[in-house]
């Protein structure tokens, strides 16, 4: 293989790997408001109440399961909900209702909730909790942010005919590769005393291919660390005959920590970017 030249390689770099369901999980945002739908629909029913403090514990006394509702109401995805202030403290339990009527109308008054119900802040309490699900779910995305890279390459293996659980496996821990291959990865795992994984394993004729992959939009100590604990697997797995370490990694991050891993990428020839992907690398490599 040709050597490569880390600064043309780093140039490549993207900022972003955002795909179209990264933003919002719509699918979890309906599917949560559908699970309280008819409660939120029978607490519409105190929408412009003149006497919204009477209404809400006549409701409530006949409807008791409409409490559930309250927390979404506030954004918070817990059943319980803490609250002190100088009249005392409280933990107020809305699935399984722990106090009495009167304490939730103080609660439902000192949150601001009747104000926002009973003023017409709001028109329908399910369009409401929708808009309140899809902040909350935007929350997610750096979840959703860490496995995109992770869903990118897979795509890629898939793409070059490898198969899932024949040729290649996802999150495969080094006593599993052992067991499955008789291969000694000691020298990686210290001995045995650390349970390494890795995002993929690619198993050929020849070859076991153990790898890691990670994006990096923004900069940050832990990109130093990744670079440095690579370095290291790189270095111990050349000790290892029939395994090779491949690292996948892209981001505008790097430049923040480009010593780190131009170090890294000095000592392992199998770091590549989704520049290198799209050039069929995998095709080329894994053989």
């Amino acid at each position: 293989m040709i050597k490569r030249d880390f600064k043309t390689w780093l140039s490549g770099f993207r900022d972003s790997i955002s795909d179209y369901g990264y933003y919002v999980n719509f699918e979890k945002v309906y599917r949560n408001v559908d699970a309280i739908k008819v409660e939120l629909n029978i607490l519409n029913s105190l929408i412009g109440s003149k006497d919204i403090e009477n209404d809400f514990e006549t409701l409530v006394r006949k409807y008791p399961e409409t409490l559930k509702c309250i927390p979404i109401l506030l954004a918070v995805r817990s059943n319980e909900i803490y609250a002190i202030d100088s009249d005392g403290e409280f933990t107020y339990n809305f699935k399984k209702p722990n106090l009495s009527i009167e304490q939730h109308k103080i609660f439902m008054r000192k949150t601001g909730l009747f104000d926002l119900i009973a003023n017409h802040i709001v028109n329908n309490l399910v369009d409401y909790a929708t808009g309140v699900e899809t902040g909350l779910d935007s929350n997610g995305r750096k979840n959703r942010g860490g496995h995109l890279m992770e869903n990118l390459v897979e795509g890629f293996i898939q793409k070059a005919g490898f198969v899932k659980g024949i040729t290649y496996f996802k999150e495969m821990n080094i006593s599993e590769i052992t067991e499955k291959w008789g291969i000694d990865l000691s020298a990686i795992s210290n001995q045995g005393k650390l349970e390494k994984r890795f995002d993929f394993v690619i198993k050929t004729e020849n070859m076991i291919y153990g790898i890691e992959t990670n994006f990096y939009a923004s900069g940050g100590s832990k990109l130093n660390e990744t670079a440095r604990s690579y370095k290291q697997i790189a270095q111990e797995s050349d000790t290892i005959d029939g395994f090779t370490f491949v690292w996948f990694t892209d981001g505008k991050g790097w430049n923040n920590a480009k010593h780190n891993l131009e170090e890294t990428f000095d000592v392992l020839q199998h770091v590549y970017s989704i520049d290198d992907l799209e050039k069929d690398i995998i095709g080329e490599v894994f053989q």
